[in-house]
């Protein structure tokens, strides 16, 4: 899951893209609010840390266009503005949570998760397919009861294939999922998690559509097929 991190002050934002990381996000940081504004013109983040005090656009103006256009890009508002008027402007032009400076992390990592919990119309933090469980709040995967040994790309991908199950999602569109911009990546880096993960879940579970990509189908009683 990618993020973005609009935030101008280099120790809080280096922090943040620190703990969201520990946290198994992969998060893409700028320093401004155009930069913002570009970054989400042009790259699919599933939610958006947004700072209102940025030089060049304020976060209550980037939140404003954002609005009026057609993403409905979750937006968790991150600020040192604690007053109850700042709030309620960020909240009427469309934030969708707000947590004021100095923070816990832990508790921006709960929040960012509730936020996109929401988004998928879900109220328990795991996710299902069949006997296949995934908590992305505990980073825990389960098959059949039995727990699965995954490394933190891995679990990512599988949660990225199990928001979707059975559509299929191209190698690229899972690469921007796993990688921020500064995150080191090697051309056949996806095939080598799918690889993993075929290895670990029994390959019926991910299918290969030639040409296409890959989709996540809960096993059937006959042969699979698309491998």
């Amino acid at each position: 899951m990618k993020l973005l991190l609009a935030e101008d002050d280099p120790m809080i934002g280096a922090s943040m893209q620190r703990g969201l990381r520990t946290a198994g996000f992969a998060v893409d940081w700028v320093r401004d609010g155009r930069a913002a504004q570009l970054a989400l013109a042009q790259e699919d983040h599933a939610l958006l840390l947004l700072d209102l005090g940025l030089p060049r656009l304020d976060g209550l103006s980037l939140l404003r266009e954002l609005r009026r256009g057609s993403r409905d890009i979750p937006v968790l508002v991150v600020t040192a503005r604690d007053a109850v008027a700042d709030r309620i402007s960020g909240l009427n032009l469309g934030a969708d949570d707000y947590l004021t400076k100095p923070f816990d992390l832990d508790e921006l990592v709960a929040r960012v998760h509730a936020l996109l919990r929401r988004r998928a119309g879900r109220t328990r933090p795991e996710m299902r397919l069949g006997g296949l469980t995934l908590n992305p709040v505990s980073r825990e995967a389960e098959l059949n009861g039995q727990a699965l040994a995954l490394s933190q790309r891995e679990f990512s991908l599988l949660a990225a294939l199990m928001e979707q199950p059975g559509k299929v999602l191209s190698r690229q569109h899972l690469e921007d999922r796993l990688y921020g911009w500064d995150d080191p990546v090697s051309s056949n880096a996806v095939e080598v998690h799918l690889h993993n993960l075929r290895r670990k879940l029994g390959s019926a579970w991910i299918r290969n559509v030639r040409g296409v990509g890959y989709k996540l189908v809960e096993p059937g009683p006959g042969p699979a097929s698309g491998q």
